[in-house]
């Protein structure tokens, strides 16, 4: 069970990276309009992360790669799951709500733009940075 959730939460990443490169391109390209589609697309982001954080939640409790022994902090593999990955994904992720809140009620349409690109922006940059990319040799693969 674990081995599938591990896996859907990894291949799951690559939907949410598409979805936030996605939306913000789409806010650099509009100008003027702000459409219904724009706000399925920056809300179906956003959902989508709040899919991958509860995924992660459930591995983040039963998962081997958690574990709180003694020196976990000296030993990279544990300190980056148990602590950086957790962390600065809920920052990011935080930070992606509270753009599309802000963009939400926004009045100004180039302000609803400029509001998704920062805050998206800055979310994916952090998620990229905290994932377990194969290269950081954390144990974990491309899918």
């Amino acid at each position: 069970m674990n081995s599938i959730l591990a896996h859907t939460h990894s291949g799951l990443r690559w939907v949410v990276l598409g979805l936030l490169v996605y939306a913000i391109l789409n806010a650099l390209r509009k100008k003027s309009t702000y459409e219904k589609s724009d706000r399925l697309l920056n809300m179906f982001t956003m959902v989508s992360l709040h899919i991958q954080l509860v995924l992660g939640l459930v591995l983040y409790f039963t998962s081997s790669k958690v574990s709180f022994m003694e020196g976990w902090m000296k030993v990279e593999l544990l300190r980056f799951y148990g602590m950086e990955h957790i962390l600065v994904m809920i920052i990011a992720i935080v930070l992606v709500t509270i753009g599309h809140g802000k963009a939400k009620r926004a009045l100004d349409v180039t302000k609803k733009h400029k509001t998704i690109i920062l805050y998206y922006s800055i979310g994916l940059l952090l998620i990229l940075a905290s994932i377990p990319w194969p290269f950081r040799k954390l144990g974990a693969g491309w899918f």
